[in-house]
């Protein structure tokens, strides 16, 4: 049986993208593939193959300007490839990418062992008693995002133009201590927690860009870090790229993260990542044990 709570500060945690729809900003939705539940056994395996201890399973997309789903609807793009993954029995953790306590909840009984909540609890008043009474592992993230802050470009894709912070840092920081803290207030223990600052969401280039480098302060927090820098409109709009032509600025982003102390990278692109995680953990784990 996979153990749902991970060694922190050994290594990188890799946690692969599995996006069941068809709306993805990344162009890799699987409902627009004919065999959705083949395809997404075939990347699961993949995936893991590559090194991935994590697979997130999605069912609404999460870009600038989507469409938000119906809990039935998610359920019924997600439920299935959750269970035909579970049956493979691969030596890796089951995540859903979900703010909703419902799905959350019949995925937890489909077999997945973490909830990856972008608004971190504060969208659905039942999300905290569900993730409490199954002791599972809980992602909270910043999140500010506003549906009508968004800048869309036909090439690039969409972009926030960002939240108003009278302090952009302190506040994201007091924000996520916030989200800690109703979470303990609802039964769910430290060991429990992660915190994603929410890299992309509600915020412009230049806060991305200023997140990714004082990353460290998020880490001092005390609680392990995830970030989701995979193929995100900063680095599209950074370097004048469309998603598929990211790669090479997420590897920048996931080295210097490595570099500033995120235990876990949500990315598209296992395989690359992967290496780099590797790489960057040689030099920066082995300088630290030294």
């Amino acid at each position: 049986m996979v153990d749902p709570f991970l060694k922190f500060g050994r290594q990188t945690y890799l946690m692969g993208i599995i996006n069941v729809t068809p709306d993805s900003f990344s162009g890799d939705g699987l409902l627009t593939q004919k065999e959705v539940i083949e395809s997404a056994l075939e990347q699961a395996t993949r995936f893991v193959d590559a090194g991935a201890d994590i697979l997130d399973i999605g069912g609404e997309s999460t870009r600038p300007g989507a469409v938000a789903v119906s809990a039935g609807e998610e359920m019924n793009r997600v439920l299935p490839v959750i269970e035909a993954i579970s049956d493979l029995h691969l030596d890796v953790l089951l995540s859903v990418d979900t703010y909703k306590a419902a799905v959350a909840e019949a995925a937890l009984h489909s077999g997945v062992h973490w909830i990856n909540d972008i608004w971190g609890l504060r969208a659905d008043r039942d999300m905290a008693k569900v993730v409490a009474l199954a002791h599972a592992p809980i992602i909270l993230m910043h999140n500010r995002s506003q549906a009508g802050q968004v800048i869309l470009k036909d090439r690039l894709g969409g972009q926030y133009l960002g939240a108003k912070y009278a302090n952009f840092m302190d506040e994201v920081k007091q924000e996520l201590l916030a989200l800690v803290e109703f979470a303990a207030s609802s039964g769910i223990s430290k060991e429990q927690l992660i915190l994603d600052p929410g890299l992309g969401f509600g915020k412009s280039v230049a806060q991305n860009l200023e997140l990714v480098g004082r990353l460290g302060e998020i880490k001092a927090l005390g609680y392990p870090v995830l970030l989701g820098p995979s193929r995100k409109s900063f680095i599209g709009y950074t370097l004048d790229l469309p998603p598929e032509d990211r790669l090479e600025g997420t590897a920048a982003v996931c080295a210097i993260s490595i570099a500033r102390g995120v235990d876990i990278l949500r990315v598209h692109d296992v395989e690359a990542v992967a290496r780099v995680a590797r790489m960057s953990d040689a030099l920066v784990r082995r300088s630290k044990e030294q």
